[in-house]
């Protein structure tokens, strides 16, 4: 949970809330491999020795509805902790009773008696096989009750032991002598055309097995309801917790998104529309889409602003929050930020740090957090491919070597072998055919993706798609850029198609000519490799506008990507790339020609992995200082600032 202890400090205040506190649903949101399931992990072994929770995972093969997730998170919910009562949900229960099967009448005038008679067998049935009625979905749904992807031991021991003490069989054990003694509660519901107790019964019944899309939907409705009702029952008796967990991964699947609304509508009725005290539920759901119900993803129709992990509190929830008169108000989206460079330092000894063999790897932090951009997923990946494929171990030419072929490497999951790119491109883009790959990687020679988009034709919709995937940079960058570490494989598998990378560079180069945005359109000629007309263009530049202002513009030049030889390490990538004929006079042409396919080597993070031409850069800008007359100061800083480099703490920094 390192860069997520926001949302640690989040639940405890929401556990720890009165029983009728409002509390958010909290949404991680991020793109895939981002640390959201990690975070439920993360939750669920904090809390969870202490607390009731329960934990489902929307994004399996397994279709899901909402009665069988809400029957497997009550049977989890019913956990004996030390420290509580068992809690009961005798109005869910009967719900999903009195729906399950299809009673042998149509109406009251075959008799009250046999109707509660058929609900008794089949309650009665159901205890007999499996100890209670909840505990048939179990069966129906353990396929969705899997640990979250990249679980510690010690939250697999927590949760197996609520699935061990919540599955416990109880033969005969009914609440408060037959189910159906609850059924006045579904009688006085608003969403129930009867009043009488049975009848009401009857029509859920009718809804499951008779009724349109429209009726189907008042059952859920219904049951949601009877569901938060009975959470609200239990937190009120004596020895109850105040609140229970309620975690739900992959919400962004069909069966999630339909689960989410219901539950948001289900509280809101009551809390608001009807005025009944707020359920004791405290929410953490995770999605790596964009849900259809926020509108547009640009985010322009919904009235909330993405909010960031590490200061999420209650106190910024209810600052933030829309008004009560909108569902709006209950959610409290959580865009999960990459790792900062101490943070990935942390896991790399976490993860190899305890294996003598394995330890020098650790030094290889800073290029790491520039190769990934601190995506979660990411870091582990790259770790797992260093682990299992022999890299050398200690810093040099050697290891400048090995990680230049680093994306081609093999990595192995399970009985599964493929190269890095490939399996890190397959987790990203899971769902996206060859062909959208295929433009995609177009569209990456882009800075900005829209432009890409828009000048390379890939069709409609590759660009939305990618923003509803949180697959673009984080906040605080100015043009929609991809994620760092998907552009970067994905340019370097561009890289393998040369005519491809040809094309897409000329024709961005081409948009940025007639738009008259010189900079940009040098970044795409320094693409294609023409470094002499990007070294004319800087040197005329040099004169002409301030230091600071020409630093900047040679920033954002040389930050375009390579296609250079996968052979060699820095210093042969840069000797490749010298003039034929050098000249022997050290003028402002020679030295900025040096800067540039130096700063453009060191700006990948696979061309120097170990930033050795550092120093390099550095001394270049003390050449051009000697070569200027006036405004050296901006040049001298450059130089001491390469040869006492810092690295940034963000992804958004240099590299």
């Amino acid at each position: 949970m390192r860069g997520r202890s926001g949302i640690v400090s989040l639940v405890d205040a929401c556990l720890k809330e009165a029983p009728d506190a409002e509390r958010p649903v909290t949404m991680l949101l991020g793109p895939r491999g981002s640390g959201a399931s990690e975070a439920h992990s993360a939750l669920m072994e904090h809390f969870g020795p202490e607390y009731p929770f329960a934990y489902v995972n929307f994004g399996g093969t397994q279709t899901l509805l909402p009665r069988y997730a809400l029957g497997l998170l009550a049977r989890q919910l019913e956990r004996k902790l030390p420290r509580y009562g068992r809690s009961q949900f005798p109005l869910l229960s009967l719900g999903l009773l009195a729906s399950d099967q299809e009673l042998r009448m149509r109406s009251l005038a075959e008799g009250r008696r046999a109707v509660q008679r058929q609900l008794d067998r089949f309650q009665e049935e159901n205890e007999a096989r499996h100890g209670d009625y909840l505990a048939a979905f179990f069966e129906v749904g353990m396929g969705a009750v899997g640990m979250p992807e990249g679980a510690s031991s010690v939250a697999l021991a927590v949760f197996q032991d609520a699935l061990r003490r919540g599955r416990r069989r109880l033969p005969g054990r009914v609440f408060g002598g037959k189910l159906t003694a609850s059924a006045h509660w579904y009688g006085r519901h608003p969403l129930t055309r009867s009043q009488d107790t049975m009848e009401a019964l009857v029509e859920l019944n009718l809804w499951r097995h008779e009724g349109d899309e429209e009726e189907q939907e008042r059952l859920d409705r219904v049951l949601f309801s009877a569901f938060l009702e009975d959470l609200r029952r239990n937190a009120v008796r004596s020895f109850m917790p105040r609140s229970y967990l309620l975690l739900l991964d992959n919400s962004h699947t069909e069966y999630g998104r339909r689960f989410l609304d219901l539950l948001i509508r289900a509280r809101h009725d009551d809390t608001v529309v009807a005025g009944l005290d707020c359920d004791p539920l405290t929410v953490v759901a995770s999605s790596n889409r964009w849900l259809p119900r926020w509108g547009p993803a640009t985010g322009d129709a919904w009235p909330w602003r993405l909010r960031g992990p590490d200061r999420a509190s209650l106190a910024d929830w209810n600052a933030h929050r829309p008004t009560r008169d909108s569902e709006d108000s209950w959610w409290y989206p959580l865009r999960l930020r990459d790792l900062n460079l101490d943070e990935v330092r942390i896991r790399i000894e976490l993860q190899l740090g305890s294996r003598p063999d394995l330890a020098p790897f650790t030094r290889l932090t800073p290029f790491v957090h520039r190769l990934t951009g601190g995506l979660p997923r990411a870091v582990h990946q790259v770790l797992d491919v260093l682990r299992q494929s022999g890299a050398p171990p200690e810093g040099g030419p050697e290891q400048d070597r090995w990680l230049r072929t680093l994306p081609d490497r093999p990595l192995r999951i399970g009985e599964q072998t493929g190269t890095l790119a490939e399996t890190a491109l397959d987790h990203l883009l899971r769902g996206f055919d060859d062909t959208a790959r295929t433009a995609l990687a177009e569209c990456a020679a882009a800075r900005d993706l829209a432009v890409g988009a828009r000048v390379l034709s890939p069709g409609e919709g590759l660009f939305g798609e990618i923003r509803s995937r949180w697959l673009l940079a984080g906040p605080g960058t100015m043009v929609h850029a991809l994620h760092p570490w998907l552009r970067r494989l994905l340019l370097w598998q561009l890289a393998q198609r040369p005519d491809d990378w040809e094309m897409a560079h000329e024709l961005l180069a081409d948009h940025y000519t007639t738009e008259r945005r010189p900079v940009q359109q040098m970044y795409h000629l320094l693409a294609l490799e023409r470094i002499d007309e990007v070294t004319d263009h800087l040197v005329r530049r040099f004169p002409e506008v301030p230091a600071v202002q020409w630093i900047s513009e040679y920033d954002a030049i040389t930050a375009a990507p390579n296609r250079l030889p996968a052979g060699g390490g820095p210093l042969e990538l840069l000797a490749s790339l010298a003039p034929r004929l050098p000249g022997q006079a050290v003028d402002a042409e020679s030295v900025i020609r040096g800067l540039v396919t130096a700063r453009w080597v060191w700006s990948d993070p696979l061309g120097d992995p170990g930033m050795r031409l550092n120093d390099m850069i550095a001394d270049g800008f003390t050449q051009l200082s000697q070569l200027r007359r006036n405004d050296i100061v901006a040049l001298f800083n450059e130089a001491e600032r390469y040869r006492h480099w810092r690295h940034p703490q963000t992804a958004g920094g240099e590299g």
